[in-house]
């Protein structure tokens, strides 16, 4: 596992998350910056700025790094858009602020054009780039489909991208479905096959999510279906495990598996 540098303080919460998901799938990988760079067609010194913050790195970068690593390249080039964008604010507020300040002392500054010509090139302008805005984002949606609860497949593998996990992404307030269907004696939903999991709370996970959904397929209300193991999922697990006479302490191991697949 790398020992990361603490990313900067100043970075956007959007360009963040993505850094990080891209820093697990590195570590996952066990491929150095130099093997990383030999698999794809970046240096290992951009990769160290990519992987650190200092720069955002290419659609194509995020893209050969799920390749390489196997995992789902939608969900990355999503949140690839999302911390582009961030990105470019930020980038924006900085060009501006050094334009302010290069300006020499005193030196006369050109007046912004007025009048209704000047209004409505204004208008045209803002309304093309919301309506190009709108268009990008609904083919986002469009491959996503979010509201399908992030199924990479049209069965019931909704995490695996071949053999390798897609990295769980929580997303506040956003409740995934709950497809529960019996399959080789066991009842599964499609986000973890584990009979073994501890969760605790403040877990987070697929199998966190799996877990959500099954003690809601038998009776006991987790709350959101989320993927995040908060006091409502443990309570629903502990009124779970009395009914089944298991003991009653809110963790999920392998004994509360071993009911809620039944």
């Amino acid at each position: 596992m790398s020992r990361w540098k603490e990313l900067p303080v100043s970075l956007d919460q959007r360009v963040r998350q993505l850094v990080v998901q891209l820093r697990r799938l590195k570590d996952r990988s066990g491929l150095s910056l130099a093997a990383l760079a030999g698999k794809t067609s970046y240096s290992s010194s951009s990769w160290e700025r990519y992987l650190n913050g200092r720069q955002l790195p290419p659609r194509d970068a995020v893209e050969e790094l799920a390749r390489v690593c196997g995992a789902d390249v939608t969900r990355l080039l999503v949140l690839h858009e999302v911390a582009a964008e961030a990105w470019t604010d930020e980038a924006a507020d900085t060009d501006e602020g050094e334009e302010t300040a290069g300006a020499a002392p005193g030196a006369p500054t050109a007046p912004p054009p007025t009048g209704p010509g000047a209004r409505r090139t204004t208008t045209v302008v803002l309304a093309a780039a919301v309506v190009a805005l709108a268009v990008a984002l609904a083919a986002v949606l469009l491959v996503t489909r979010p509201w399908q609860g992030d199924r990479t497949t049209a069965g019931h593998d909704h995490a695996a991208v071949g053999d390798t996990q897609a990295p769980f992404v929580l997303v506040q307030g956003r409740s995934r479905p709950c497809d529960v269907q019996r399959h080789d004696g066991d009842l599964r939903v499609g986000y973890s096959a584990t009979r073994t999991t501890l969760m605790d709370l403040k877990s987070t996970g697929w199998e966190v999510l799996e877990a959500q959904c099954l003690l809601r397929y038998h009776g006991f209300d987790p709350g959101l279906a989320d993927g995040s193991y908060g006091e409502r999922s443990k309570n629903a697990a502990k009124a779970f495990q009395k009914a089944r006479g298991l003991v009653v302490d809110g963790i999920v191991g392998p004994d509360t598996w071993k009911e809620l697949r039944r």
